[in-house]
């Protein structure tokens, strides 16, 4: 039997069986379930002397107005949860919260009296020479850390975005890590990204290496491919530099403006601009290498272009007494009513002789 509730009403009054219409009731259940989900997908945890806990989000409110450790909560996509939590149970401000929302294409930072957040990118290479953003946001206070991974491109898996901060919690639970303050467990999340942008940056330069011996050893190959494989990792070094460049601003804009900030928390992020800049330089070293490679792999390609134009011009110049030839005397020889065809004959053997002894000529001199 169908119930009132899974019938709908046609034109004529009567209900039709096997539609389903979702009730009040029914948007209630749907919603704290996604709302449920989107708690669950959220990691909060404890940290203190004795290490970290993982802690059922219940507790926020009471870890909130602990002082023996801090909180850390993690947000791996964005939800409406989330940014409820971020407004009701932080209280942070809406135009950070927007932040965190929004895709942000440039690092920023914004200063509050109780905390920081910041946003940092990191470099994801893909296809084709593409490289993501991948965006971490972080709300930093004296007792909380509250990281906010994404906006991402769906083509970035969510296991990318969440390698740092997973390598961090297994070295927390490992005991390989005490972070005693949130600038302690920042400072360990972003030097996780800075090494491995240098990483990326070694990677790069093993590339850059290899392409550097195919240009001293002239090796034949397709121009085109060659400059789009040189472009591609000066593309991949450029936006390294550009992020690395661009967080340590961000740090040492942090470092001048935050007031709350202790001296160790000072200390950690000074480092931090420290690692940014280092890799920044050598990015930034790496890349003028690789203009160099460039530049001279274009100038011996563009010198074989001349060389290559002038040895057209000398054939050009040589062939002019052929076209000559065969245009002002063949017209002589080739009419319409008859046809002279021992002069024909004599004009095109010359005609050849001259074309063989051009090749063999060009053939002397290596053109060909």
């Amino acid at each position: 039997m169908t119930s009132a509730g899974a019938q709908q009403s046609n034109t004529n009054g009567n209900l039709s069986p096997g539609v389903v219409t979702t009730t009040p009731l029914d948007h209630r259940v749907e919603q704290r379930r996604d709302a449920e989900v989107a708690m669950s997908a959220m990691e909060l945890r404890w940290i203190d002397e004795n290490g970290t806990s993982q802690c059922d989000f219940n507790e926020l409110s009471a870890l909130r107005s602990r002082t023996d450790g801090f909180l850390w909560l993690d947000i791996p996509e964005w939800s409406e949860a989330a940014e409820r939590t971020l407004a009701d149970d932080f209280g942070f401000h809406p135009i950070a919260i927007e932040g965190s929302r929004e895709r942000n294409h440039i690092p920023r930072v914004h200063i509050y009296p109780d905390h920081l957040f910041i946003v940092i990118h990191a470099p994801e290479i893909g296809t084709a020479g593409h490289v993501h953003y991948l965006e971490l946001d972080q709300f930093i206070g004296e007792r909380f850390l509250v990281t906010v991974h994404g906006p991402r491109n769906p083509k970035v898996p969510l296991e990318a975005t969440l390698r740092e901060t997973r390598e961090v919690i297994t070295r927390m639970e490992a005991g390989r890590l005490s972070p005693s303050s949130p600038f302690g467990l920042i400072y360990a999340i972003v030097s996780t990204i800075v090494r491995r942008d240098a990483a990326l940056v070694a990677d790069i330069a093993r590339e850059v290496g290899l392409l550097e011996q195919r240009v001293m050893l002239a090796s034949d190959e397709e121009p085109q491919t060659f400059l789009n494989e040189l472009f591609t990792a000066r593309h991949e070094l450029l936006t390294i530099k550009t992020m690395t460049s661009q967080g340590g601003q961000i740090y040492q804009r942090a470092i001048k403006s935050a007031k709350f900030v202790n001296q160790d928390g000072l200390k950690k992020m000074k480092d931090l601009v420290d690692q940014y800049e280092r890799v920044s330089s050598i990015s930034q070293s790496q890349l003028e290498f690789l203009m160099g490679v460039t530049e001279f792999y274009r100038a011996r390609t563009d010198t074989k272009m001349t060389i290559a134009a002038e040895r057209l011009a000398v054939i050009a110049a040589i062939t002019l007494p052929i076209t000559s030839l065969s245009s002002v005397i063949g017209m002589n020889v080739i009419v319409n009513e008859e046809t002279h065809w021992v002069w024909l004959s004599i004009l095109l053997l010359i005609m050849l002789i001259m074309s063989l002894t051009l090749l063999r000529w060009a053939k002397r001199q290596g053109w060909w």
